[in-house]
């Protein structure tokens, strides 16, 4: 027995009994997948699959028991090859994350260039994905982590880390009736106006749905997308009022966009990093942690990554807050 045949056999099972589909996941043949299930199934002594003529048609009730084992003993090679990893230091390897296009744009570059640095034959991997596709990528394995936002409880799925809090904004053109009202924004206010937002505000749970809801009204939601400079773009081509979160704003959009604050009409967000339970965690993994979110312990993380800890994090600093403490970049920017 092999952790390659298990390896196989559990790659039949998540592709759903579809070998082809199987092969390219692992990259292997077809054939040398059919031959090395028959050489298992043949020490073991009875079927991991039923067959239906040459197709294989369903998991035996003793394949289910063998694929249980199977995952658990190819989760802890996994860990062994992290841990020997990170004991030899290795500066290489291979992330694969999923996030939103705003992380991916606005949070994650400096921090992935800092990761670089002490990491340069590291390959990061990043898939920007709607909020509904992030976890699911995630529980599917095709991503090592995901970076996601809630306004609510933490993300399931996974552990849970609180990396920031953020607020949303509200954006308009220069000259827009909402940038001349002299007073803070009601949520009335937005009622009266078309919006542009992100995607994920067009579900009925959505966080702006509900504040709108609480307040007697229906937004009027004219455009959606999940990338935060399309947006700006719709804004500006006079589609409606844009909400989207503050990381998404910089100085170089005043030129032609005015930014109210909206603090008060809709709650706030926190962006979660959710790792994987029971994992050796990889050096770079820990690493870019502490570079989106300085006040997470690396230790502390480790520990609870591993299950020998229950997760106590510190609460999560504002968005803004992390700004004003600044980096060694932005602040050679500010001074110049």
């Amino acid at each position: 027995m092999t952790l390659t045949q298990l390896r196989y056999i559990v790659a039949i099972a998540d592709a759903g009994l579809n070998i082809t589909l199987a092969a390219d996941t692992v990259h292997a043949t077809q054939s040398g997948i059919s031959k090395q299930l028959k050489q298992l199934e043949g020490e073991l002594g009875f079927q991991v699959f039923t067959r239906r003529g040459k197709s294989l048609d369903a998991v035996t009730p003793a394949g289910n028991q063998v694929l249980e084992r199977a995952r658990s003993i190819l989760h802890e090679a996994r860990n062994i090859r992290a841990l020997a990893a990170n004991l030899r230091e290795e500066a290489h390897g291979e992330l694969s994350l999923a996030t939103t296009h705003t992380q991916a744009r606005f949070v994650l570059p400096e921090a992935i260039a800092k990761l670089k640095q002490h990491y340069p034959d590291l390959g990061v991997h990043i898939r920007p994905q709607g909020e509904g596709r992030i976890i699911s990528l995630f529980e599917s394995g095709e991503v090592d982590l995901v970076i996601v936002s809630t306004s609510g409880n933490p993300p399931e799925g996974g552990i849970a880390v609180p990396l920031f809090r953020w607020y949303r904004r509200a954006v308009v053109p220069h000259g827009h009736p909402l940038a001349k009202l002299g007073r803070p924004l009601r949520i009335q206010d937005l009622a009266e106006h078309p919006l542009v937002t992100y995607e994920s505000s067009l579900q009925p749970e959505s966080s702006l749905r509900r504040a709108f809801t609480a307040g007697g009204l229906s937004p009027r939601i004219a455009c959606t997308s999940g990338d935060a400079d399309l947006i700006k773009t719709y804004v500006l081509a006079g589609l409606g009022v844009g909400i989207l979160a503050e990381m998404a704003i910089g100085p170089a959009d005043a030129r032609e966009l005015v930014t109210l604050d909206i603090d008060g009409l809709l709650p706030i967000c926190t962006s979660w990093l959710v790792l994987r339970r029971d994992h050796v965690l990889r050096s770079y993994v820990a690493q870019l942690a502490r570079l989106v979110a300085p006040q997470i312990d690396e230790a502390e993380l480790r520990r609870v990554v591993a299950g020998h800890a229950e997760a106590n994090w510190p609460k999560a600093p504002l968005w803004s807050e992390l700004q004003q403490r600044g980096t060694p970049r932005r602040a050679a920017t500010r001074a110049a």
